[in-house]
């Protein structure tokens, strides 16, 4: 693993009256090979990745990894929301978290409560997208089968066995996804990531390595 550079900052989106936090890690030297933009879920934050070393591990192989806190929570408390809960947001939200931030073609890597904000975005900016790693997230319902298949960005679809409800659900829409694999995480609940994080990081490294 090569060394890394650790930053925080923040950024502005038109959309939100207040800036939104993130952590960043990137190799502290040579090209990067790629970004990636890390969503979370409800009960977290951006710094759940920095504690089971995905922003390190990904930086290690060469990757520029970002992780934001979404609006209302974590470090972006303060930042109004686009949408309700459950809602989708408007697609230009993680459009314009990518553009401010340097990050297309960008990998979106999306746990739970984010499907709100990353789902509309890959459906209607799928040519900013280079891959997409849904994690159980929310929102799955909203779009068709047609929808999914029109899709047509290599996704990798990660949940853990034990997720019997979102995890299903989102497992069941999500495979209409035109370009997909799957990864079920052994003895692992919904926030699978953190239940195994090294089992994790080899499905994300394995994926990222045949883009």
């Amino acid at each position: 693993m090569s060394a890394v550079e650790k930053t925080e900052g923040t950024v502005q989106v038109e959309s939100c009256a207040a800036p939104l936090f993130y952590r960043q890690c990137k190799p502290a030297s040579g090209d990067v090979k790629m970004s990636v933009l890390l969503l979370h879920g409800i009960r977290f934050t951006s710094e759940n990745w920095l504690k089971i070393g995905t922003l390190e591990t990904l930086a290690g192989v060469g990757c520029r990894a970002v992780a934001i806190d979404l609006p209302e929570l974590g470090q972006s408390k303060s930042v109004k929301a686009p949408a309700a809960v459950g809602e989708l947001a408007p697609a230009s939200f993680l459009k314009q978290v990518c553009e401010q931030l340097n990050l297309i073609p960008v990998v979106v890597i999306s746990p739970s409560l984010s499907g709100m904000y990353s789902l509309p975005f890959l459906h209607q900016h799928q040519d900013l997208v280079r891959a997409y790693i849904p994690v159980a997230p929310i929102c799955t319902d909203k779009f068709t089968a047609e929808q999914y298949q029109r899709v047509k960005v290599p996704s990798l679809i990660v949940y853990g066995d034990q997720d019997t409800e979102l995890g299903a659900v989102s497992l069941h829409n999500l495979s209409n996804l035109a370009n997909h694999s799957v990864v079920v995480m052994k003895d692992a609940g919904h926030p699978c990531y953190l239940d195994n994080p090294e089992t994790w990081h080899k499905a994300l490294l394995d994926f990222l390595n045949k883009l």
